[in-house]
């Protein structure tokens, strides 16, 4: 059902459990991701795939559903031969996959359009560096047409998310400033750094004063480095912290598979609610088993 409460609402009052990782769902479910559009191929060639992965988080006890338009972009779909309308159609799709899922269930449902970082586009790896040679002024028109068009679609949210650089961090909040709907900001991390290699403290200052922004904190990083995280974004900007980590393994692309053992624990929950997180989750290879546990802990058996 669409929720009665705005997410922002709903944060002064509990912690709020987000999915897990999109594309692990939709391998699950036997769908082939060998693409440079990701899982966003599925928009156009199979959008019924898009919409049962995103049921499986609602049962498993999601509150919140991040689209699939993470690697969605006019330049990546015009790549693919699709003009500016086509485009913009099915990053609008996107929010109506995750806003019908979230329809089924016997609770509220949060829908946030996922905004990736500049890299997500290029699918290369550079989303997991950052400094792609643009200024923030270009990185700023890129993003814009994007969160205006994902935002006419009635989010909830926008997660601007998997942000390696606090430069793209700017350029993202400038992007959204005035669309009409909040955003969470999210930086992808190693320590107590960005992926770029800036200080956290930094980076989240510059959602300290920003009332769009409802919520701050990580996500696609390894679980250990997330505890430090929460405490840093809390302390920096006094914001609820959303935080939503991968498993724990590592993709090597060499041999294109997963190696290392899962190490995402959601017990951890406990230690992050402590911190001040109150948008709990999980990213990569965190599927609806363990955003199930998850729910369990955080809601007390809602899911």
């Amino acid at each position: 059902m669409k929720p009665v409460r705005t997410l922002a609402a709903a944060l002064a009052e509990e912690t709020v459990v987000l999915d897990g990782g999109l594309s692990n769902q939709l391998a699950s479910q036997g769908c082939d991701l060998s693409d440079s559009l990701w899982s966003a191929r599925l928009l156009v060639d199979s959008p019924e795939q898009i919409e049962a992965a995103h049921a499986a988080y609602v049962r498993a006890g999601a509150q919140v559903l991040i689209t699939s338009s993470y690697q969605a972009t006019y330049e990546g779909f015009a790549q693919r031969g699709m003009d500016r309308e086509k485009a913009g159609e099915l990053l609008v799709r996107s929010v109506e996959l995750a806003r019908s899922a979230g329809a089924a269930g016997e609770r509220e449902v949060w829908v946030a359009a996922s905004v990736g970082p500049y890299g997500a586009m290029l699918a290369d790896g550079s989303e997991y560096r950052g400094r792609y040679g643009l200024s923030v002024a270009e990185l700023e028109r890129f993003h814009r047409p994007r969160i205006e068009t994902l935002a006419s679609a009635g989010p909830d949210v926008l997660a601007l998310e998997t942000v390696p650089d606090s430069d793209e961090a700017q350029a993202l909040l400038r992007a959204a400033d005035g669309c009409g709907v909040p955003v969470w900001l999210s930086y992808s991390i190693a320590g107590e750094y960005t992926r770029a290699g800036q200080p956290l403290a930094e980076a989240f200052a510059l959602a300290a004063g920003n009332d769009q922004v409802i919520a701050v904190g990580v996500n696609c990083c390894e679980p250990g480095d997330t505890d430090r995280a929460v405490e840093i974004a809390a302390e920096v900007t006094g914001k609820p912290v959303v935080v939503y980590p991968n498993s724990g393994e590592e993709w090597d692309a060499t041999a294109r598979g997963w190696r290392g053992e899962p190490a995402f624990d959601p017990t951890r929950v406990r230690s992050w609610q402590a911190a001040g997180a109150r948008l709990v989750g999980g990213c990569c290879r965190v599927g609806p088993s363990e955003i199930g546990t998850l729910a369990a802990l955080t809601t007390g058996g809602r899911g």
